[in-house]
């Protein structure tokens, strides 16, 4: 584990006092700096003061709600790429959707095991921190691996960083079709446990911020397969 990984500050969103204790005894043994809130209003003030590596948010939370302060996040320059595990009861399939819709990069559904949230923070730290190593372009769509942003005809495109890791998983071999099972464990991670309709969702979304500078076409779907990226000048 790299010095960036194990010293990293997370912040625990969560009122019920209970399991953000239990939240904070393990990454706390796990070698991690941990900062705990119990209500939007305060996470926001936090955020806007320090810096995190990623953040742990329960959905029901008083003040700001969670998938209100996952919106805010998402709007601020210096915030959208920090990662965020949403951590709630609301565990319904439609609820993980609407959740990683709204910028969610994990979900993790209450009770929990303490060794899955410590595996799952591990994972993300993991992908955050090596993604930055690779980079990948074609004529149009330029990757900044340090910056960790994609730039279309010299214009930034506001990616996400689940949406981000696909493009540069897919660009990284043009025309390959990678299945939902490939993407998960490259993008996702081997100990992540998520459902392959998380990389359909994942897609949509990547598409939807191509197709603003008509490029959505260039992410293919391949019937019974997956997906593959089609070069620009193709």
């Amino acid at each position: 584990m790299t010095d960036e990984i194990k010293n990293a500050d997370i912040l625990i969103v969560e009122d019920e006092t209970a399991i953000a204790r239990l939240m904070e005894i393990h990454l706390q043994r796990a070698g991690y700096s941990v900062t705990c809130c119990g209500n939007g209003h305060d996470a926001i003030a936090l955020l806007e003061s320090n810096t995190y590596k990623l953040m742990l948010l329960d959905r029901m939370i008083p003040g700001v709600r969670g998938l209100d302060l996952l919106r805010w996040l998402r709007k601020q320059e210096a915030l959208r790429t920090l990662p965020v595990v949403m951590v709630t009861a609301l565990a319904q399939t439609e609820e993980r959707i609407r959740g990683l819709n709204e910028g969610a990069d994990d979900y993790l559904p209450k009770p929990f095991e303490p060794d899955e949230l410590v595996a799952r923070v591990q994972a993300l730290l993991r992908r955050s921190v090596h993604g930055r190593s690779m980079g990948e372009s074609d004529s149009e769509i330029i990757l900044d691996h340090d910056a960790m942003e994609a730039f279309v005809l010299g214009k930034r495109v506001d990616l996400r960083p689940l949406e981000f890791r696909l493009l540069q998983r897919l660009m990284k071999k043009p025309g390959k079709v990678r299945s939902r099972e490939y993407l998960l464990d490259k993008v996702w991670g081997i100990n992540n446990f998520v459902e392959e309709r998380t990389v359909d969702v994942t897609v949509k979304r990547l598409r939807k911020a191509l197709m603003e500078y008509g490029l959505g076409e260039s992410i293919v779907t391949v019937r019974g397969s997956g997906y593959r990226f089609v070069k620009t000048d193709s």
